[in-house]
């Protein structure tokens, strides 16, 4: 077993991580590893680069889908010879990629995994637009959704997994619906919509089944065009959370591998719950991208 470079984003979730919880975890575990605690982002980025550039291949991300979706943007961009070996050690509310697998969300529990021979080698998603290009692993999505992911981190943080159905109440009422065209490698679709969901895999928004049939090993995306006016969108909340929401006649669910995204007006983008632009917005499935450590 190689040794870990565990990296911490202690800004992950509701209260700082406590870096001696981290620690103990990982020496119940007997996992055999090194430590960073950057300041921030940029030393994020920093440390995974030196580490990436002194042959290191296996990392731990300690933090939720944002701290995943920072380390997988870093590592990818750097052309390395191989795929690199991800763990994940969950911090704050959790990390929804976790629930895919059914990993377990308590740091102690999760630490245990890394001393385990089992990896997934799991597909990526690239993102392009005008803002430039970027990838994700979990769920990304453009609409009302996106726009609860916007204003989300300017509710306390106190509130933990209910800043994002808050932050969706207070958008829904006045955003605008859109005409949207979505253009695949076989076919086009035009709807009226609130939200389009682009989804790697099955969780996001502290649980929320958006995506049950996703699998992050296909090569495809499960791609869903939400049509519900605003009256019907609070009552497919519950479905959303669930996972029954593609029984509703308002969700139109298919899969693909390219596609493009053009919307009348203006939509904001979010992937792995981070704001990235605006639409127009292109992508496609990397296959076999990063090894996630299970």
């Amino acid at each position: 077993m190689r040794k870990w470079l565990v990296v911490v984003n202690q800004a992950a979730g509701r209260k700082a991580i406590r870096l001696e919880h981290v620690q103990e975890a990982l020496s119940a575990a007997s996992v055999d590893a090194d430590m960073v605690v950057p300041g921030s982002r940029a030393e994020t980025e920093e440390a995974l680069k030196t580490a990436a550039a002194e042959g290191r291949t296996h990392f731990v991300l300690v933090g939720g889908d944002g701290t995943v979706n920072l380390g997988v943007n870093v590592l990818l961009n750097l052309d390395l010879g191989e795929p690199p070996t991800i763990g994940i050690l969950p911090a704050g509310a959790g990390c929804d990629l976790l629930r895919t697998f059914g990993l377990p969300q308590e740091l102690g529990a999760a630490a245990k995994h890394l001393t385990t021979g089992d990896t997934y080698t799991i597909d990526v998603v690239t993102l392009e637009g005008s803002w430039g290009r970027r990838y994700f692993v979990n769920v990304a999505q453009v609409g009302v959704g996106a726009a609860a992911a916007e204003t989300a981190p300017k509710i306390t943080r106190k509130l933990g997994v209910f800043r994002y159905p808050l932050a969706f109440a207070v958008r829904l009422p006045r955003f605008p619906k859109a005409n949207v065209t979505v253009t695949t490698e076989r076919r086009t679709y035009e709807s009226e919509a609130l939200a389009v969901i682009m989804a790697n895999a099955q969780f996001f928004a502290g649980g929320w089944n958006v995506a049950p049939k996703a699998t992050l090993v296909d090569g495809v995306l499960d791609i869903q065009i939400i049509n519900a006016s605003k009256a019907q969108a609070p009552a497919i909340v519950p479905k959303l959370i669930k996972g029954t929401h593609l029984l509703d006649p308002s969700v139109r669910r298919f899969t693909a591998a390219e596609f493009k995204i053009e919307t009348e007006p203006t939509w904001p983008l979010e992937a792995d719950g981070d704001l990235v632009g605006n639409t127009t917005v292109s992508g496609r499935v990397v296959p076999a991208a990063i090894h996630l450590k299970i």
